[in-house]
């Protein structure tokens, strides 16, 4: 199927709402990106693409390695550079929902830990895929 359409809201009311690729393609991959709970982060970290991530819903707080933060909230986007550190927190009281897109297969993307340096997640099959598959 070529076109699909999704509801991001729906899918985040599920009751194991996760990180859900919704397309992958040589040079472009997009995921459904949530953290339930309020506090739930990840680590600070970067990526080897440029990437964009649209707030649906809640509130993400985005930390830098100077201590800055920025505070995304339904409607804002966060447009970063590959290369860039940071690390996502659910700061607000409810499900933090966003929209991920990569300028990279998923294959391709290296995420990088700020501490060691080095891939937090080493996968086998590095090789990106031939065609574009939407997941969902």
């Amino acid at each position: 199927m070529p076109i699909k359409v999704v509801d991001l809201m729906e899918m985040a009311a599920g009751p194991d709402a996760k990180r859900t690729n919704l397309i992958n393609g040589p040079r472009f991959n997009a995921w459904f990106h949530i953290y339930q709970r309020p506090g739930q982060h990840d680590e600070m970290h970067c990526h080897n693409a440029d990437q964009t991530f649209y707030c649906i819903g809640g509130e993400c707080t985005m930390r830098f390695p100077d201590g800055g933060t920025s505070v995304l909230r339904p409607g804002m986007v966060a447009l970063i550079t590959g290369g860039s550190f940071y690390q996502l927190e659910n700061s607000g009281s409810e499900p933090m929902v966003m929209l991920g897109v990569r300028g990279a297969s998923e294959q391709a993307v290296q995420t990088i830990g700020y501490e060691s340096r080095e891939e937090l997640f080493p996968r086998e099959d590095k090789a990106p895929p031939r065609g574009t598959s939407i997941l969902v």
